[in-house]
């Protein structure tokens, strides 16, 4: 293209809230151009730029062994009170409804969302390490944006994300990524130093920032004189010097007092890259679990126990043998003398959670933020509860409310293994829990029209599944 035809309308001046030498470029080369307050249109040549960028990214990523993918940019709000992080942005978080009163935001960031993605997906260490990163638009509604992109609202932002079978494994991948990013800063051709940071809202124990050292950054960073002259480092052939030698940020500073400032430089960076060590954070929150070479599940939860009992008198020694034979610190056997009432009480819970998920295809949380939500729920758990008295279980009527109170406490965590079986197009045990109770609520002549409509809608899903 010839140059008089290009889209360049070099400005004379820039705004004055332009105070950064580089908004300013930006601005008067025709780069970007400020719609409102902390958002930018980028114009072709801006973009130009920016998908250069976009591409050096990429290249190291897939080196790495990354592969790219591309979430939406609006979330529920559901799955970030899951992960307990829904109040942790405040503010900075932008947040509404659509036509369905459902509530949505526009992510600030996705570790909440990728980790829905994986569990769907993934269930087996043999699918193990993952790592999955995209570039994509967010938005941050920064008190006051300022220094042009730098600190603006809506930004382009490239995340990624690992998933390993053990803690050796995650650490490996955070060093990868480390090196990954110095790689890319040495390709752009930029000198950058790494250092120890504060975690902040997206949690883990373990992360590390990448400063451009600047006079216009708005961080203090320290860091040991060792690493020498920062622009003439050659970033990509200093792993192990720049990973393991003392540089913090401020706020890690003032937690360790005994130093020697002496022996430290101090200055200021602008933050162009930041990654974390997560641990069982979001996979515990959201209960992302996989099978081990044994196939045990790694998942989170109370203290496993299993209840065993017979049905029948002459039971009682099996049981026993049972339990001696099984019996472990990790797996706690209890023998009841009413297995019966038991499973029924059991019943009432996975019916109803289950049940409920199944038919209206949503998390518990969202059928239950709505009152004709809870009073479904309340209805399968009473109906379940008068089949079980019917069938002679020992189960007082508080029950109902025991386990309406235990589902409702916990809503943002309860998940139905039913409902994950139905979202991936498995077979799903209905036969043994409301269909179970309907067929037992004929024999007794006992109305049970919620569970009857759960087993008659989930029976043709596994007709036509």
């Amino acid at each position: 293209m010839r140059l008089s035809h290009y889209f360049l309308k070099p400005r004379k001046d820039a705004p004055s809230d332009a105070t950064l030498i580089s908004h300013k470029l930006m601005i008067k080369s025709s780069m970007i151009k400020q719609t409102t307050s902390g958002i930018y249109a980028w114009l072709p040549l801006g973009l130009k730029v920016l998908k250069k960028i976009e591409d050096i990214i990429r290249k190291f990523h897939n080196l790495y062994g990354c592969q790219e993918l591309l979430m939406p940019t609006i979330q529920s709000s559901s799955i970030w009170k899951k992960s307990e992080r829904y109040n942790d942005y405040g503010p900075e978080m932008l947040k509404f409804r659509d036509r369905n009163k459902k509530e949505l935001l526009y992510g600030p960031t996705n570790e909440e969302l990728i980790t829905e993605i994986f569990k769907e997906y993934i269930n087996s260490y043999k699918d193990l390490p993952k790592n999955l990163y995209q570039i994509q638009w967010k938005f941050r509604d920064e008190i006051r944006p300022r220094y042009g992109v730098m600190r603006c609202r809506e930004f382009l932002m490239k995340d990624n994300y690992s998933f390993d079978i053990s803690k050796n494994d995650a650490e490996k991948s955070y060093d990868n990524m480390f090196k990954c990013y110095l790689e890319i800063f040495n390709e752009i051709g930029i000198n950058v130093i790494p250092v120890k940071a504060d975690s902040g809202a997206m949690g883990g124990d373990l992360s590390h920032e990448f400063h451009l050292i600047s006079k216009s950054g708005d961080t203090d960073i320290y860091y040991d004189k060792k690493i020498g002259d920062i622009n003439g480092l050659n970033a990509r052939n200093s792993f192990k010097l720049l990973r393991n030698l003392y540089s913090v940020t401020k706020d890690e500073y003032k937690k360790k007092q005994d130093l020697d400032a002496s022996k430290l430089i101090k200055t200021k960076g602008i933050e162009i890259g930041h990654i974390f060590y997560f641990g069982t954070k979001y996979s515990d929150k959201l209960d992302a679990y996989v099978l081990n070479e044994k196939g045990e599940v790694f998942e989170t939860g109370g203290d496993p126990k299993i209840v065993i009992g017979s049905l029948y008198n002459n039971g009682k020694s099996l049981m026993n043998d049972f339990k001696h034979r099984f019996n472990t610190k990790e797996l706690n056997i209890e023998i009841s003398n009413d297995i019966k009432s038991v499973i029924w009480r059991k019943l009432m819970y996975i019916c109803a959670l289950s049940g409920i998920m199944c038919l209206f295809r949503q998390p518990l949380a969202n059928i239950l933020s709505d009152n004709k939500g809870r009073k479904i729920l309340l209805e399968i758990i009473t109906e379940t509860y008068n089949v079980a008295i019917a069938d002679n279980a020992v189960i007082s009527k508080e029950e109902i409310n025991n386990v309406f109170y235990e589902l409702d406490t916990n809503r943002e965590n309860s998940i139905s293994s039913m409902y994950e079986d139905l979202k991936k197009s498995n077979s799903i045990e209905v036969d043994a829990l409301n269909t179970y109770v309907s067929n037992k609520a004929n024999i007794f002549h006992i109305d049970t029209p919620m569970n009857d409509l759960i087993s008659s809608v989930l029976e043709v899903y596994m007709i036509y599944r």
